[in-house]
């Protein structure tokens, strides 16, 4: 069932207002009232969100000791749609024409026949979607941890989760933030009481000859410091290949980082496109310094965090900060607890304290004058032949 099974994959909100204690009934009961059968569009075409079990796409049962584990909410989210492909909308319509254009003069339809048969198109399209035959059904799974009040939406598509938002939104009366990259920092900074420093900063300007650093992919409104996702990841490669895969984090503990799987880099001048490398260690290739080399940032990529002897495997998506194909290994003593469901939940929290406590590790690096120094460092090992060994910094 979604985060109790398998690999975790997620995007976070954090909930406004207090932590919620405890899940009972009336959470149950909610769930069942915008279950996806109980909601009804005013056409057959209009996409419909509603809740579902957790456990398959047609699972209607709703239970306190099927849905709350602890302090946490578990069930899914089913998308319906019913949409007729665009290309048999122009076919239909283009039938309606055909026997008009002939009729008319000079072959040309007139505005009152095209509305006409776009009426008709719309009939038909509408007495299709009732077969059912364009419907297409999706689940993901969701996590409300009362606890540390957030919310783990189980996608990693944009639409897929808006969808997810509004309907948790409307159905509990809550508002959600997302928990980008940039909304992070602003967390670890109003704890750290850094605010002002970090909403000085601007795009770092990795190599001396460029004349700015705003990434094509930011160029929307409410970026804010979501650059700050692609910034983390160089800061992450440059310190575990130049100076130590052992990082000491705020609590006074030790993480054991590797960047594998995957790497996806881009040009953040939209100038040389995207590169996506798979290996084992992407990121001692040739070609993902050639890349760094020439102006590409880190978008995506596979991530190895080895802590308090537990493991977390997965996928980071550096601005949204959202996770794919997450795994957690914990050591033996671990694998005895009473309830496998308590140990998922158990992972995901160390997975997700590991990765914040080492993003604050760089955003306390970022907003202090030791960042310059750090920037002349990575200046010159983007520019260096790539090397297998790992040399220190100076």
């Amino acid at each position: 069932m979604g985060f109790l099974s398998g690999t975790l994959s997620f995007e976070r909100f954090r909930i406004d207002g207090p932590a919620l204690k405890k899940f009972g009934a009336k959470h149950i009961a909610t769930l069942e009232r915008f279950a996806i059968g109980k909601i009804v569009g005013s056409t057959p075409e209009e996409a419909l969100v509603g809740f579902v079990g957790g456990r398959h796409l047609f699972d209607q049962e709703f239970a306190a000791e099927k849905n709350i584990v602890d302090d946490c909410l578990h069930c899914g989210v089913r998308i319906d749609t019913n949409k007729i492909p665009a290309a048999l909308r122009q076919a239909w319509l283009a039938i309606e024409l055909a026997p008009l254009l002939e009729d008319n003069p000079h072959g040309r339809v007139t505005k009152a026949q095209r509305q006409e048969a776009q009426q008709a198109v719309e009939a038909r399209c509408e007495a299709e979607a009732r077969t059912g035959k364009f419907k297409r059904l999706q689940q993901f799974p969701v996590l409300w941890d009362g606890r540390e009040n957030t919310l783990y939406l189980g996608s990693s598509s944009q639409a897929v989760v808006e969808s997810g938002r509004e309907l948790f939104e409307r159905a509990f009366d809550l508002k959600l933030e997302r928990i980008g990259s940039g909304r992070l920092a602003q967390a670890w900074a109003a704890e750290a009481k850094k605010l002002k420093q970090l909403e000085d900063l601007e795009p770092t300007v990795f190599h001396a000859d460029e004349p700015g650093a705003h990434a094509a992919w930011l160029n929307r409104e409410g970026a804010g410091l979501d650059f700050l996702g692609n910034e983390f990841l160089l800061w992450l490669w440059w310190s575990l290949e130049a100076v130590d895969d052992t990082i000491t984090l705020a609590d006074g503990s030790d993480v054991v980082a590797m960047l594998n799987r995957t790497l996806t880099l881009e040009c953040p001048r939209g100038d040389s496109g995207k590169e996506t490398i798979i290996s084992e260690a992407p990121v001692r290739l040739p070609e993902a310094h050639h890349a760094l080399k020439y102006g590409k940032l880190p978008r995506k990529s596979g991530v190895m965090l080895v802590a308090d002897g537990v493991q977390y495997d997965f996928v980071l998506q550096a601005e949204s900060f959202g996770v794919s194909g997450g795994r957690v290994k914990f050591c033996e003593d671990e694998e005895n607890v009473e309830s496998v469901e308590l140990q998922r939940i158990a992972g995901l929290r160390g997975l997700v304290d590991t990765l914040d406590l080492l993003y604050g590790k760089f955003c306390e690096r970022r907003v202090s004058k030791a960042w310059s120094d750090d920037v002349k460092q990575m200046r010159r090992w983007l520019q260096r032949e790539p090397s297998k060994d790992r040399k220190p910094a100076a």
